[in-house]
């Protein structure tokens, strides 16, 4: 992989960590993508150390901030690195409600509209570095809920439930690979699941469920596997269908059988011109 350049958000800790970690052993080119300086040089200083491999950048980016997430974009698009993997891996689940520029609900900041900003703003850089692949971390916490178009903030919502915005967002990434993988034909889309692993994300997201189940979690590794395994196939619009859904190096269905979670051609492309317009309120 000493050809490939691998951009992996949330890079620090956890899952992305991981996948940075094996991408750099196979002598990959790695972008870690961090919000946190300390933990982000790190993280980066670990990785480096146990693949002995010296080219593994740390940028920071906020992508909860979606004026830092354009500033990064438009830096790294100006240093004309080059860009083969884009690993949309960072996300957050909030269990109270917080705004981010008293605008945007913080999941939905984070997890859907950060990455979509990251993601259109790449494009330019990955159709210049073929072949490209975009791989989106969901969960499957998106087997539960049917995607909602218009609501971004969950203002519907009566009570707030962090639980029920972060599966909201993970079928958000699902449709939105689906509809990047239309316009953008040349590239590579997909959404993966990566079971239940005991990260600090989970840890920290979902304790009560953590402390349950904590004995049947997979680890870190077999949580990064399938993402790993992506990486390393440059053949892989060969073998699959553009927009994927993947889990266990293997294609799964999207919905559950009964669950009444399919949404309509016209309700996933209402969604995409909502989050275009939110998308160029930040253009200047």
């Amino acid at each position: 992989m000493s050809d490939q350049h691998i951009m992996i958000t949330g890079a620090n800790s956890g899952i992305g960590k991981i996948a940075a970690l094996e991408c750099a052993k196979r002598h990959a080119h790695v972008y870690m993508v961090c919000r946190d300086e300390k933990r982000g040089k790190e993280a980066q200083e670990e990785i480096i150390r146990e693949s002995n491999n010296h080219h593994v950048e740390l940028h920071l980016c906020d992508m909860s901030k979606p004026q830092d997430v354009f500033a990064f974009t438009k830096q790294f698009v100006d240093s004309k690195k080059p860009l083969n993997v884009l690993c949309n891996n960072s996300g957050c689940m909030i269990n109270e409600r917080q705004m981010v520029n008293d605008e945007h609900e913080a999941n939905f900041a984070t997890n859907t509209l950060g990455t979509y900003i990251l993601t259109k703003n790449l494009v330019p850089v990955l159709l210049e570095n073929q072949p490209a692949r975009v791989f989106t971390t969901s969960s499957g916490g998106m087997y539960n809920v049917k995607l909602d178009p218009d609501d971004f903030n969950s203002t519907q919502m009566r009570t707030f439930s962090g639980d029920l915005v972060y599966a909201q967002n993970k079928r958000q990434q699902v449709v939105m690979a689906e509809r990047l993988a239309v316009r953008h034909p040349s590239i590579f889309f997909a959404s993966w699941h990566p079971g239940w692993a005991d990260t600090p994300a989970l840890r920290s997201s979902m304790p009560s469920f953590h402390s349950k189940i904590q004995n049947r979690l997979r680890t870190p590794e077999q949580g990064a596997d399938t993402l790993v395994w992506l990486c390393c196939l440059k053949d892989i619009a060969e073998k699959f269908k553009n927009g994927d859904f993947f889990q266990d190096r293997a294609p799964v269905s999207k919905h559950l059988p009964l669950a009444w979670t399919k949404s309509t051609v016209d309700e996933d492309e209402r969604f995409m011109r909502n989050l275009d317009r939110v998308y160029e309120k930040y253009v200047k």
